[in-house]
């Protein structure tokens, strides 16, 4: 296993944004290879698990059930890629290879989340609504989380809530800012990739609607890694977010 020291390019830290102590992460070829091969193993173990418990022909017709458990498959593959990709080109030691720490300010973050829901989504949207009034709107932003919320119903409930307040948060932080934007920033311009990786993030959740609402709050998200190094604040401001959102949703 390469020395940490010996993998690090010239610029790969810059203090005026990180700690001195802040530790070298992942190589970025490694990790965009790692980030596309896990996605797209995750998209086959989703399909195949939906393919045997009966999924319906789309989300809307299959039992929530079943789409945890699809869900739970996905993530699988991102976090055993993120594992193999720490043991074989970073220290071994995924905690420091993604930034996974927190601090007491970090709770900032719950109401960096909500206010992003209340107030950045509202007025990302203010002018679209005025643009295109009849696509943009309350009802067809909260489509997606009222029907999870109708369907799962009962004890399912509890389920939805820890998956979508708890569970995503941090998988998603995990593979978006621990794995790739952490390591294409030790290498790249911090604001390039902030943005890029925004872009993605909101991209791959496939409903179009939602895409300007998701970049601009990747960008929330990607900004809060970037200034404090670590993956604290930013679980905390997406499980904020994701809480109002349900709420706003019931």
């Amino acid at each position: 296993m390469a020395d940490p020291a010996q993998r690090r390019p010239p610029h790969s830290i810059r203090n005026v944004t990180r700690p001195a102590t802040s530790q070298v992460p992942i190589d970025a070829s490694v990790a965009v290879f790692t980030f596309v091969g896990a996605w797209l193993v995750a998209q086959i173990l989703s399909a195949v698990v939906l393919a045997i418990l009966g999924g319906g022909e789309s989300a809307s017709d299959t039992p929530f059930g079943v789409l945890a458990i699809a869900l739970l498959a996905g993530w699988s593959a991102y976090l055993a890629g993120m594992w193999v990709a720490s043991d074989k080109a970073g220290s071994g030691h995924p905690v420091d290879d993604y930034g996974i720490a927190f601090a007491p300010i970090d709770a900032l973050g719950l109401g960096i989340g909500v206010l992003s829901q209340l107030v950045l989504v509202k007025v990302v949207y203010l002018p679209l609504e005025q643009i295109w009034p009849e696509t943009f709107t309350d009802d067809r932003l909260q489509e997606n989380a009222k029907e999870l919320i109708d369907r799962a119903g009962g004890a399912a409930t509890v389920l939805l809530f820890v998956i979508v307040a708890f569970g995503a948060p941090v998988v998603e932080e995990l593979f978006y800012r621990g794995l790739l934007q952490r390591s294409l920033a030790a290498r790249f311009n911090d604001g390039l990739v902030v943005v890029g990786v925004a872009f993605v993030f909101a991209l791959v959740h496939f409903r179009a609607v939602e895409y300007p609402g998701l970049f601009a709050f990747g960008l929330v998200l990607g900004v809060t890694a970037i200034r404090t190094d670590r993956l604290g604040m930013p679980i905390l401001t997406h499980i904020g977010f994701n809480v109002t959102g349900l709420l706003l949703a019931w």
